[in-house]
Parts: structure tokens; sequence; C-alpha cells
């Protein structure tokens, strides 16, 4: 198990990575992660849902992601709740002090996920949450030391050095935790190291002396994982322009819940793409080509924020010009006319005017979709495929003009112009020739990327390389057999 001294130290990654180089050594690997709280979510097996970066690193051990992978999954749609899912089931929404008091009845099936994984693989990868020295937040705890002491796991910390205090934070964790939990911690891992590694050769013997621990491994530091999903909303807090030089100018204001933003990935692999993520107080750019409304959890609130940064005035002003917007799934909802949630399912009960730039009226009531779809782009944008993952119903006269024409169902609207779009399909930018020819439609260019999926198995071969030579996987091995 790896647990990392803090979140966005890089667990994900590195656990993707070992997956990957664990595969290529002839391994039956498969990734775990007791629960997970992102709003960056994937379809798994039998139309259910697990977190984002338990689907990559299934993807990493060439193995079809499934719910016993990441068994509980909590999705934030307010500042202090979250809704829970068990199993791919939908179970309710907790905050934060509700789910405390909840969490422990949720071990048993969480351990009974990873003993059917346990039972078909050579070695199980499993992944923590956050910190493990979060010690406050301990009793009933199934995402870090309660998991791995329920079942006895051994436990790799993991220490992110570009963040500073990586001695501290590793001699710090082992020395909050209580003896029997010390005791399965048998090394440690220094994540995101940058120049000459004999520089650090004092600070292994200081962190030898404080923790008895070894270290297992000395990471440098992995350009390579940006271009990988990432696990939740931590990697866009600092982040604003995340592509330049591009021809394509495409901005995204960063939506309160943010849900599913893997689905810009391919666009900003793109050479000839400039990605612009705009953070809350900042203006949407004059001068973009295209705006996307990205997916969020929580539709109403979303809107009422977006407004709160003005940005419905810019976006507003950006049509005027001429410039087009896409609207993808809480974005297209947005978009229409009226957002209606009467059971309060994503927040307060009520409706409200949406943004009014599509004829469309929304409902927000369950069945929850989930479910893989493809079919083709309208206007000869050529084939697609990706996924639904939504509450709400949406209706209105400009549904009588899709976007996409799935095998099972229109979806989506344009209007006559071709320059407000929407749809409820996650990860259309994926399919290569649809990407091509929409990002065409916006400027002239040259064929991108030949193979989007194909660049993501380079990216895991690449880490899995750096990895191979960083960590010692034969003692790993070792571990994993003789805790």
């Amino acid at each position: 198990m790896f647990q990392g001294t803090g979140s966005d130290v890089g667990k994900s990654v590195l656990v993707a990575g070992l997956c990957r180089a664990f595969k290529r050594r002839g391994k039956k690997v498969l990734p775990f992660k007791p629960q997970n709280m992102s709003n960056n979510a994937a379809i798994a097996k039998g139309g259910t849902e697990i977190g984002r970066a338990q689907a990559l690193q299934a993807l990493a051990c060439g193995v079809a992601p499934r719910t016993d992978m990441n068994p509980v999954l909590l999705k934030p749609q307010s500042e202090i709740g979250a809704q829970l899912i068990v199993q791919g089931e939908v179970k309710g929404n907790y905050d934060a002090r509700a789910y405390q008091t909840h969490k422990a009845s949720l071990l048993p099936e969480v351990i009974a996920a990873f003993e059917r994984l346990q039972q078909e693989a050579d070695i199980v990868l499993v992944e923590g949450a956050g910190s493990a020295s979060e010690v406050n937040l301990r009793e009933g705890d199934i995402a870090n030391m309660g998991f791995a002491t329920a079942t006895q796991t051994p436990v790799i910390l993991i220490g992110d050095i570009d963040r500073g205090g990586v001695i501290a934070s590793i001699a710090g964790t082992h020395s909050l935790l209580p003896d029997n939990e010390r005791k399965l911690l048998k090394g440690y891992l220094v994540n995101k190291f940058r120049g000459d590694v004999s520089l650090f050769d004092n600070a292994l013997d200081i962190l030898g002396t404080q923790t008895g621990l070894p270290c297992l491994g000395i990471v440098p530091y992995l350009s390579e994982a940006k271009t990988l999903p990432a696990e939740d909303s931590v990697a866009l807090e600092h982040t604003e322009t995340v592509a330049v030089g591009g021809n394509i100018k495409i901005a995204v204001p960063q939506l309160l819940h943010i849900a599913n933003f893997d689905d810009l990935d391919p666009l900003i692999a793109e050479p000839d793409v400039s990605m612009i993520l705009v953070p809350p107080g900042s203006p949407l750019p004059g001068d973009a080509d295209l705006i996307i409304l990205p997916g969020t959890k929580a539709t109403i609130p979303a809107l009422t924020h977006l407004r709160a940064q003005v940005w419905d005035i810019d976006l507003t002003a950006h049509i005027r010009r001429g410039g087009k917007v896409l609207g993808i799934c809480g974005g297209y909802q947005i978009l229409g006319k009226s957002i209606d949630d009467p059971g309060g399912l994503e927040g307060p009960a009520g409706e409200v005017e949406a943004l009014g730039h599509l004829n469309i009226e929304t409902v927000i009531k369950g069945p929850k979709t989930l479910t893989e779809v493809s079919g083709v782009a309208v206007d000869d944008l050529g084939a697609v495929s990706g996924y639904e993952m939504h509450m709400g119903q949406t209706t209105g006269a400009d549904t009588a003009n899709p976007f996409l024409n799935l095998k099972d169902h229109p979806d989506g609207a344009i209007t006559a112009d071709r320059r407000i779009i929407g749809c409820y399909v996650h990860g259309l930018f994926a399919s290569d020739n649809f990407r091509h020819s929409f990002l065409k439609s916006l400027k002239s260019r040259q064929q991108g990327l030949v193979n989007f999926e194909a660049s993501i198995h380079e990216t895991l071969d690449s880490i899995a390389d750096h990895l191979e030579k960083a960590i010692n996987l034969d003692q790993l091995l070792k571990l994993a057999a003789n805790p």
C-alpha cells in the first residue's frame, strides 16, 4: 500500500507507473483504492463508476476497470458535503461530520472487494487517500491506516520533495503513528526530485536515524505525468495556462465542483492548441476561439458561481464577437434556459434561470445515467465515443437539432449558426478524427496527434522506465510476498 505524507504527492501516478512496470515483468497486477474523493470519475464494468485514477491504473495493468478497484467513491458537491457511491451505487449525500460516523460501516465491503482482487492477482497495488498522518480523522478510517491494519497490508510512504519539507513530512508522519501502525511501514519513496540525487545523501542518514525506515527509491520529477488524467481538482488550484504557443486558443472557466475535466486532456496534448484554465476572479479572455463549459457535480451552484465571476457577461461578449461555445454535461445544462432541481439532489431544491444561449430546459432527477456511448457528430465532424454520467433530463426546441447522433439516441443541441453547442457525452475529444475535425472548424490546421490513447500508453511506458531505474522493484515484490 502506498500512502502519502500529504495530498497531491503523486500517489496515483506512481501506482499507475508501477502497475505498468510489474505488468511488463509478467505479473498479474491489479490496482485498488479503498476510498476515493474525486469528481473525476470513469465508467466501469456494468454501467457503474469509479475514480478516474483507478481507471487509468487498470489501463496500465491491461484490464477493464471495475468497482472492486475503488469500492467507495465520494463526489464533492458542496463545501462540506459529497455524494456517496458504494460499489457503483449512489447511497445518498453526506456532510463531512455525518460521513465521519458512517464510514466505519463500509469497511467490510472494502475488505471484501480487496480480497476478491487478491484472489486473482499476483500483486495488488493499493493507493491511500490524502495523508497518512491525519490522525485526527483516524477513528473509523478506511482509506489509509484503518484499511492497512485491518488487512495487515505493508505500507510504503511517499513524500513530495518538490513542495519542500520532505524530511519533516516523512519523519513527522512516522512519529505520529501508534506502534501497531508504525510496524506496517516498510520504507519510503521520495517523489518529484530535481537535480543531483547525491545532495540528498545526508537526508537519507537523517531519515534513517529518525525512522529506521529504508529509502526504496528517489523518483525524478516526471514531466510526462502532466499528460495523464489528474485524480481530482487539486491539480487545477494553482493552474491557469496549461498549453501555450498554439494557434487555436481555448478558454475553460474553472466551474465550482468541476468534474471530469480530463475531457480536456486530448486538446491540451495538441501542439497547435493553447489552453487557458481560467480561475475564479479572472475574466474569460477576449481573444479565445472557443470557450468550453465543462462538467460540474452541482450544476445550479456552479451557475451561481459562474455569474458571481461575471463570466456570463464575458461569455455573451464572446458569442457577440463570433466565438464558439461548447458545453459538456453540466456545462450543457448551464447553456439552457432553465435548470430545475425539485428534489434537491445537487444542492438546495428549486428552479433557476440559466444562461439562455440554447433553447432547452433541464430537470435534475434520477435515475443517474451511466453508460458508454458511440455515434457520429453532425456536420461531418466524424465518429465519436465516450460516456454519459449525469443526473437530469433535458428537453426543448433545440434538442431537435442534436449535436451527436448516437447509436441509441440523439444527444445535445447545436444552434443554426453552429456557434453554440452542448452535449452530455464525456470523452469526446479522445476520438482522434473528431478532435481534428472539430479543431479544424475553429481554424485551419494540420492533422494533430494520430492516436491519443496510444500516447497515454507511451506515457505509462515512459514512467515505468523511470521507476525501473529509480525504485527497487524486487524489494517491493519481496515486501508484498513477505510483509
